[in-house]
């Protein structure tokens, strides 16, 4: 009961962060949130970093598993506007619902990991299906540095869901298209 328990309020700080910031993101909010009863956040999780670690550890475990799983249910793309259309999947998926909502925590860790570096050092950028199914693609079509190009082909990515998280809209196709034809040049 107790590790279900620990999900669910990393779940939740998860939610309270995108949804108030980390101004927002106290142990009352998420008792609230939770619907549980007061200090039964603070009963798992002692400290304000406590509570902000496993959220971030929980995090990275979702987006993990949720590239993971995406890059297993995707052949590696025999042409650009393959990709391009996965990419495109992908991005659409981290704007939208519950996507966003973890999109929005993920930028905000981010920016506190550049405070305290146990955090950082969770938000590494892992190896994942995802990130293999990018850099086959890429050295099949004779790339010359297929991981470099993988990092900065995903990196470009990653700033254009930030963009639009803070600014609004979609990421268009054709932006995406651009960013595949760059890493093949």
């Amino acid at each position: 009961m107790a590790t279900d328990r620990r999900t669910l309020l990393a779940d939740t700080a998860i939610t309270v962060l995108a949804d108030s910031g980390m101004r927002g993101l106290t142990h009352r909010a998420v008792d609230r949130a939770a619907r549980l009863p007061p200090g039964t956040t603070s009963a798992y999780y002692r400290t304000r970093q406590a509570l902000l670690t496993a959220l971030v550890r929980r995090l990275v475990a979702l987006d993990q598993a949720e590239l993971e799983e995406r890059g297993a249910a995707t052949p590696v793309p025999r042409t650009a506007d393959e990709l391009t259309a996965g990419i495109v999947a992908l991005v659409a998926q981290r704007l939208t619902g519950e996507g966003r909502r973890r999109s929005l925590a993920r930028y905000a860790c981010a920016v506190e990991s550049a405070h305290h570096p146990e955090l950082r050092e969770i938000l590494v950028p892992r190896e994942n299906q995802g990130r293999r199914v990018v850099r086959a693609f890429l050295a099949a079509q004779g790339v010359a540095d297929p991981e470099e190009r993988t990092v900065t082909l995903l990196t470009c990515v990653d700033g254009l869901v930030f963009d639009r998280l803070v600014h609004g809209g979609s990421v268009r196709e054709e932006e995406i298209r651009g960013l595949v034809a760059g890493a093949l040049r």
